[in-house]
């Protein structure tokens, strides 16, 4: 990917400065319209001012393969009041004028890219200020022409690394990924957990060796304690599950849902 075209990328700056002054970096999963749309966009910038690094916004699909029941739920919430890309820029350019500069990466499943058009959601991306863009069911190699896209727009693709994933294959994510990797912790899909993976700082150690990039640890990530012991050895975490927890328990109420966010930053901040 070009460089010139992501020069001005939020994502791309955000990552350089964090590795500048090793400064780990936490982001926050949001579902698109859960609880409501009016209330997605002041949770990003209420998140942004208690120093989440990044946004992954995750629009809500019918049929998603790796989201477990917590962001299925609020999945399916949203789609019922009718949610729509359109919320996503909407959202994302009220939140540029506001002055607000968080990296805000777009996280959806295929059949919702192809439904827009992979030539021209990643300039709807850019022209709306999103900086990113996340397919769990679309690697590096299986439509060129996205990637293409997202190059020439100026979008930072962000790919998935498991703890199945072969070396040599690994290699090949990261030569292709811009922004940060996102590696899967555990063999399964998304939800809140008691525990970390035993072998969690073995493979994080061991792509880390081989990666130049940072490697952000999500799926199951959930409390404070769970954030301060991979901070020790990831370059920063990804925290959704346990935020639309949050969201669903508190009614509406977004007080709890920023005290929790607080509550996981913290440990990265000492």
């Amino acid at each position: 990917m070009s460089s010139k075209n992501l020069s001005a990328n939020r994502l791309v700056q955000r990552i350089e400065e964090a590795r500048k002054s090793r400064r780990k970096l936490f982001c926050a999963f949001l579902t698109l319209g859960f609880p409501s749309v009016p209330a997605t966009e002041k949770l990003i910038e209420g998140f942004a001012a208690r120093g989440v690094d990044v946004i992954e916004l995750g629009f809500p699909f019918s049929d998603p393969m790796a989201d477990g029941p917590t962001i299925q739920f609020s999945s399916e919430a949203a789609l019922r009041r009718g949610v729509r890309l359109q919320d996503a820029f909407r959202i994302v350019r009220n939140l540029r004028k506001k002055g607000v500069q968080i990296p805000i990466v777009l996280f959806s499943y295929l059949n919702p890219v192809y439904h827009a058009g992979i030539e021209r959601l990643p300039r709807q991306l850019k022209e709306a200020g999103f900086d990113g863009l996340i397919i769990p069911d679309c690697p590096p190699e299986e439509d060129p022409k996205l990637w293409q896209a997202c190059e020439r727009a100026g979008i930072a693709p962000v790919f998935f690394v498991a703890p199945t994933t072969r070396p040599e294959r690994a290699r090949k994510i990261f030569a292709r990924s811009r922004g940060f990797l996102y590696y899967v912790s555990v063999r399964g899909v998304t939800g809140a957990r008691h525990g970390l993976p035993h072998d969690l700082k073995k493979n994080l150690r061991s792509l880390i060796r081989t990666s130049r990039k940072p490697v952000l640890v999500g799926f199951g990530v959930s409390t404070p304690d769970q954030v301060r012991q991979i901070s020790r050895f990831g370059a920063g975490v990804i925290v959704g599950s346990a935020l639309v927890n949050q969201i669903r328990r508190s009614s509406g109420g977004l007080a709890p849902v920023f005290r929790l966010v607080e509550s996981l930053v913290r440990p990265l901040r000492k």
